[in-house]
């Protein structure tokens, strides 16, 4: 069973995220072992400049490379990623499964994203819209996008 460990940084604040994401998590339980790990957000003022957003994207970059496992194929979610529709997404994970890849880490930014040195060592810079979501709900969006993608591998009724 493949191990997906999602890192994001920020907690689900409101009780309905929270659900919509432990149904999510529930219904992955069958398909893989689901590591959720949140971290906090270096704390801005409400106007940063450039530096400090730099500064603060540097340190959340330090701590998100502490928490990716060795080996791991790294998924960085940016707006500058590439988008794919949800059966393509599916191969995807499918084709690492057969390459040998046991563990698939995906990168979900603060408000003003992610470092540059986190984009560089992913081996995929992945984003699902070119629209801006609350980052709660692009968590919960790429939950389901991966429950998708193994009803898509089992041949499942959920995706239509």
């Amino acid at each position: 069973m493949i191990n997906i460990t999602v890192i994001a940084l920020g907690k689900l604040k409101e009780k309905y995220m929270q659900d919509f994401s432990a149904e999510y998590v529930k219904r992955l339980s069958a398909y893989c072992n689901l590591n959720i790990v949140e971290l906090t957000p270096k704390a801005l003022p409400d106007s940063p400049s450039a530096a400090e957003i730099e500064a603060a994207l540097k340190n959340e970059g330090e701590m998100i490379k502490k928490k990716i496992p060795s080996g791991a194929y790294v998924f960085s979610m940016c707006i500058e990623g590439r988008q794919m529709p949800s059966e393509a997404f599916s191969q995807n994970l499918s084709k690492l499964s057969v390459q040998g890849k046991s563990s698939v880490v995906f990168i979900l930014g603060s408000s003003f994203g992610l470092s540059e040195e986190i984009k560089k060592l992913s081996d995929f810079k992945f984003s699902m819209s070119e629209m801006t979501f609350p980052h709660q709900m692009a968590r919960v969006m790429l939950l389901e996008q991966l429950y998708r993608a193994f009803q898509i591998q089992s041949g499942g009724k959920y995706h239509k």
